[in-house]
């Protein structure tokens, strides 16, 4: 499959953050975009939607330039916001009309079928939506007109479980279709534990991995030990290492490795996403 979207060495650089990076997303699968606030999610996002000017590097959707071809991506695109930006006083129905007429390839019976399988209503006002049933309509905005790539900005941030999880199951639906791609950018991980295809983490605006889920939970590894350990490892092999009164634990990337050092001096835990991008950003490397 073709990638739907490439950055390439994209640069964009304020007075007290710089960002630097580079990954590529193909159809038919869902790239968790992961790091903590501040780290250059949203940063990245608005340069993609040709919302900030890049200093320098290249993205392109569907094979095209972002900012010479930003109409026609922007056609094909569906974008979710972390927040409501429609207007309130505005039912679902009128918001829709508005909306509705920027996007040649809107389909209004689509549209009717994700009302009933949302159970939204298209009569009431924006502001009478709770937070999860606006997220609803946004996603029902960004479906109803066939888009290829969905990027989302903190789509899950503030709801409650159930809502996370049937928005999840949706999304996991969407890329029935092989021709779609999803970027999905949280820093809520345990959304991305079971439905992320890939994984991009980013911290302080550089990729610290962009790969596989399945490679990342498979090679990575929470390891658990005694402090007279610390002194016989490689340099670099621990990331973030905590240190107790019992022990020491810390992340490694590669525990067939660690395995090879401390044989059974150690234990070693499956981790979780939110495991490894803790270590990451805090803590020491030995």
């Amino acid at each position: 499959m073709s990638a739907i979207l490439e950055v390439d060495n994209l640069r964009k650089e304020y007075r007290d953050f710089n960002l630097n990076v580079s990954f590529s997303l193909e159809r038919g699968y869902l790239m968790g975009f992961i790091g903590p606030n501040g780290a250059g999610k949203s940063t990245t996002i608005k340069l993609i939607m040709n919302l900030l000017k890049k200093d320098s590097g290249a993205i392109k959707v569907f094979g095209l330039d972002n900012v010479k071809n930003e109409i026609e991506i922007k056609q094909r695109i569906g974008f979710v916001y972390d927040q409501n930006y429609y207007y309130d006083e505005l039912t679902v129905e009128e918001m829709k009309g508005i909306i509705s007429r920027f996007y040649a390839d809107w389909d209004d019976e689509l549209y009717r079928s994700y009302l009933k399988i949302f159970d939204l209503d298209p009569r009431k006002k924006i502001k009478e939506l709770s937070k999860g049933m606006q997220m609803k309509f946004s996603l029902i905005m960004a479906l109803s007109h066939h888009a290829e790539l969905i990027i989302m900005d903190e789509p899950t941030s503030g709801l409650d479980p159930i809502v996370r999880r049937e928005l999840l199951q949706i999304l996991s639906e969407i890329l029935q279709n092989e021709n779609k791609g999803i970027l999905l950018s949280t820093h809520i991980t345990s959304d991305l534990d079971k439905i992320a295809d890939y994984i991009t983490f980013i911290n302080q605006g550089r990729i610290v991995e962009s790969t596989t889920r399945d490679f990342l939970l498979e090679n990575y590894g929470v390891v658990r030990g005694k402090k007279e350990l610390l002194m016989q490892t490689d340099k670099g092999l621990l990331i973030g290492v905590k240190e107790n009164e019992f022990g020491f634990e810390a992340l490694v990337k590669d525990k067939a490795r660690a395995r090879e050092i401390f044989g059974d001096k150690i234990i070693i835990d499956k981790p979780t996403l939110e495991d490894i991008m803790y270590y990451q950003i805090d803590g020491k490397v030995v």
